[in-house]
This record gives structure tokens, C-alpha cells and sequence, in this order.
């Protein structure tokens, strides 16, 4: 599937001799599983020159984050991304970075940087994983978790823990929601639409923060995203205790849904099933696409939860995720 690209161009136009441009500020945006290009295109060309592309990473600490480094004879490539990485060449000015296989953390900003003796000039690009930031507790309750735990259980439910911009797009779309969350970038926050005294009195809507905390000794909820599956979540009906549900899964050939593969699968597939369902974590939830009265009374569309039930209790059916 092609890439969307937006772009804009900034207030004062860039002293660019080598690079067009266009590109920068420019939005690049693609599912999970996809392969995208971010564009970068040479005006002219110096005589020796070679083009580097970098992850700008906001929180980390530490070397450049490298992707891959090119000159006119060959390209190198560097760490993780650098395996999935290439350049486009469609012509002879082309720079543009090819990233195969989208994943959920290949979301941020990226620089184009053509290097010319001990000059050098460069273009940004964003590019954005499309998904959908949820809001994740512990079995054992509120504020559980510390950064790590929060990291590990967002990673154990098909997500990443949520970057602030995608914190910030999902508050655009409406996510509201009253608990603090780690962010990827170890600080805390929560969305809200709608001020009302349980979250915070006479405060405006907007992204609430407590800024940094100790990684190791604060503890919060935290806010996930996931992005499309390459499978999908179906529903079975029945009263089953949370072991039944798991076998029931395993005879259909699948096995018990991730929150996050829900989450997916109620944003992506507009999935819509009114019927409480176990999911992998012991959580009990229902994806509503089409708001009725009968189906929680909520106005919104969302993934409703019932929290974490006893396991041997035989009230619900299950979600099941088949790749």
C-alpha cells in the first residue's frame, strides 16, 4: 500500500543549495507491516558528497542514531533499522530512505543529512505509525507499575508504551481518560476532554502532566499502542471460565486475544461485539463501534472493560486471535 505524504512548507523559507525543499516537515504515514519511503531529493549534486539518514530520538541519550550512510560507490547500513533500511534511487537525485515491514517503534522524527567536505545541510520528516493509544492498568489495580513493568506489559499486549504525540493525536480524537500514564520518554500524563472535579478541579482540557518521575520507584498506569495485526480477532460465545475460554481458542486453531489485538482490531476492522469476552491477560472487554443503550449506555465508541474477574468464573465468552 502507497504512503500518504503531507507536506507544508516553514514560515522562513530554508537556505538549502543541495537538497529540495519540500520534504521538510513533511509527514509521512503507514500502518504496521507496511513499507514506506521518506523523501529526501538533491537539487544539484557537490562533487563528493555522502547522504546520511538518523532517528532523531528526543530522549535518548547518548551517539547519534545512525540508519545508514551512503555515497555515490555504495551504502552502509547501521543497528536495528539499518537492516530494514535502503535507498530508493528511483534517479540519480534521489535520497529518499525505504523502510520495510513498519513496526510500532519506527514511529518519530528522521533527518536527511547530505554532507559535503565540512559543510552539510539536511531536511527532517516525520513519520507516523497510524494506530491507537490505550490506557493499561495492572491485574492488581491502579498505579502498578513502575517505567519497566510499564514497558514490559504494554510489549506483552501486541504495543509499545505511547509516545507524546501519539498521546497527543489520541486526546484529539477524543481519548479521555482520568488515570496518569507512562510515556515512552519516562514522563507521566492524562487526557481530558471533559474538566470534571475527579481530575483535577478547575483545570482546562488538555494533557495533564506530572513530568518526569523515577523510573524505578514511581508508579503509574500506563498508555499502550498498537497498531494493524497481520491477523484477526474473532469472537465465541459461551459461559466460560478464563481456562475454558483459553481452550476454547486452542480447538479453533488460536489462542487468546492480546488487549492490544483488540484494541487493533476494534480501530482497524471497526470490529463491534457487544458480548463481555476474556482476553490473554485475564482481562474481561467488548469492542463497540456503533453505540446502542444496550451496550453500556456510553455515547462513544470504544473498548469497554470489565476489569479482571475471578478466573474460574464461568459468566463469559472469549476473544480468540488467529494469525
Amino acid at each position: 500500500m502507497d504512503s500518504i505524504i503531507v507536506c507544508s512548507r516553514s514560515a522562513a523559507a530554508l537556505n538549502l543549495k543541495y537538497l529540495l525543499e519540500p520534504p521538510v516537515y513533511a509527514e509521512v504515514t503507514g500502518r504496521r507491516g507496511q513499507n514506506i519511503t521518506l523523501p529526501c531529493v538533491l537539487r544539484a549534486k557537490p562533487s563528493q558528497y555522502r547522504v546520511k539518514w538518523s532517528k532523531l530520538e528526543p530522549e535518548r541519550v547518548g551517539p547519534e542514531n545512525v540508519i545508514l550512510v551512503s555515497n555515490e560507490k555504495g551504502c552502509k547500513p547501521y543497528g536495528p533499522l539499518g537492516r530494514r533500511a535502503s535507498l530508493r534511487r528511483a534517479h540519480m537525485m534521489d535520497a529518499s530512505l525505504q523502510l520495510s515491514h513498519l513496526q510500532l517503534q519506527d514511529d518519530g522524527m528522521y533527518r536527511c543529512q547530505l554532507v559535503h567536505g565540512i559543510e552539510d545541510e539536511s531536511v527532517v520528516v516525520s513519520l507516523w505509525v497510524e494506530g491507537v493509544v490505550f490506557p493499561y492498568q495492572s491485574e492488581n489495580g491502579r498505579y502498578s507499575f513502575t517505567f519497566h513493568e510499564a514497558k514490559e506489559s504494554c510489549a506483552q499486549q501486541d504495543s509499545t508504551l505511547a509516545s507524546f504525540s501519539q498521546l497527543y493525536r489520541a486526546w484529539t480524537e477524543g481519548l479521555d481518560w482520568c488515570n496518569a500514564g507512562w510515556l515512552r520518554d519516562g514522563t507521566v500524563h492524562y487526557p481530558i476532554i471533559q474538566p470534571r472535579p475527579a481530575c483535577g478541579v478547575g483545570l482546562l482540557s488538555g494533557i495533564r502532566s506530572y513530568g518526569a518521575k523515577d523510573k524505578k520507584q514511581d508508579r503509574f498506569d500506563a498508555f499502550c499502542f498498537t497498531s494493524q495485526t497481520a491477523g484477526y480477532v474473532f469472537y465465541v460465545s459461551g459461559s466460560f471460565s478464563f481456562r475454558q475460554a483459553a481452550d476454547t481458542c486452542e480447538r479453533q486453531g488460536a489462542r487468546l486475544a492480546l488487549v492490544g489485538q483488540l484494541y487493533a482490531a476494534w480501530r482497524f476492522q471497526k470490529y463491534d461485539q457487544c458480548d463481555g469476552g476474556w482476553l490473554s491477560d485475564g482481562s474481561v472487554r467488548f469492542p463497540i463501534s456503533a453505540p446502542r443503550e444496550r451496550c453500556g449506555g456510553i455515547a462513544e465508541a470504544g473498548v469497554r472493560s470489565f476489569g479482571f474477574p475471578d478466573k474460574s468464573a464461568s459468566l463469559y465468552g472469549a476473544y480468540c486471535y488467529r494469525q
